[in-house]
């Protein structure tokens, strides 16, 4: 699909899971496949996926793909096995744009 236009922003807010390693972390946001952040603490491989979601749904809109509506927290503690009981799960807020496809 071809985007004909960006028609606003709204806010959403995608779940992160950070996974701790022997020498860093990294983490990844199971509603955008592929969005994916490293660091070696904790709160920089956060913030690194505050940068990284907006990168990637520019990515997503130039490619003509849909962007994907976030799902709930019981969602993945309850339905997914993509959370393990080792895994720190927080949120980041982006701006998603609203797109006219042609």
């Amino acid at each position: 699909m071809k985007v004909r236009e960006i028609v606003g922003f709204m806010k959403a807010k995608y779940l992160v899971v950070v996974e701790r390693g022997d020498k860093n972390c990294s983490a990844f946001s199971p509603d955008l496949p592929g969005c994916v952040a490293t660091g070696e603490t904790i709160e920089s491989t956060i913030e690194n996926m505050r940068e990284a979601i907006p990168f990637h749904l520019e990515g997503m809109i130039e490619n003509g793909e849909t962007i994907p509506r976030p799902r709930n927290l019981y969602f993945y503690i309850h339905e997914s096995d993509e959370i393990s009981e080792n895994d720190i799960l927080t949120t980041v807020e982006a701006d998603v744009p609203e797109v006219e496809y042609a």
